[in-house]
């Protein structure tokens, strides 16, 4: 079961995905609200906690939710504060019952996840795609359109046009056609 425990934050954060099954795992942890809590209100332990991409947004309760549960928090560099295990694009992890395939997707930022299940359809796009055809600012520190846009083609060529649900950093999750907000946000990307 996947449950976004940032539901309701007031404050600025991202959406922090719990999914519980064979392997516990937080999805990025957002920021400015009480994480822990909110954890231990859905279920008794956690396994290890995936990051999406460093920015602060998505890694503001990192340090509270490790030490609360003694996991290690796994992302694409180790260099990054707060990052212990380093996933390298096309490499699976477990996220609940499934296993994710990785995939390295810069352009928001340079540390940026994406996570793709083939068996359930479903996808965890961070920061670079959002509903509706959105994606990710490249007007940050790190940020670049043109590997934005190579990013969201490679998700776009990589996922199923059956895919059923795809979990955003920011925003509803998307559960109705969410192939189509991928192909409108690479067509998006070009257009600005």
């Amino acid at each position: 079961m996947i449950r976004n425990i940032a539901t309701g934050v007031q404050t600025f954060t991202s959406n922090a995905f719990l999914v519980d099954g064979e392997r516990t795992v937080l999805v990025d942890t957002g920021s400015n609200f009480d994480a822990v809590g909110r954890v231990q209100a859905e279920v008794d332990d956690l396994d290890a906690v995936i990051i999406t991409h460093t920015h602060p947004d998505h890694v503001g309760n990192l340090e509270t939710v490790k030490d609360a549960f003694g996991v290690e928090a796994f992302g694409f560099d180790t260099d990054q504060p707060g990052v212990d295990v380093a996933i390298e694009d096309g490499e699976t992890v477990k996220i609940g019952d499934h296993d994710y395939l990785a995939l390295h997707t810069p352009g928001h930022k340079n540390d940026h996840l994406c996570f793709y299940a083939d068996s359930p359809e479903i996808l965890f796009a961070g920061d670079l795609i959002f509903q509706n055809g959105g994606f990710g600012r490249t007007d940050l520190e790190e940020g670049d359109r043109r590997v934005l846009i190579e990013s969201i083609d490679y998700v776009l060529d990589t996922v199923n046009e059956e895919l059923a649900e795809m979990n955003v950093g920011h925003g509803p999750s998307v559960t109705t056609n969410p192939y189509q907000d991928i192909e409108l946000a690479s067509q998006a990307a070009r257009m600005r």
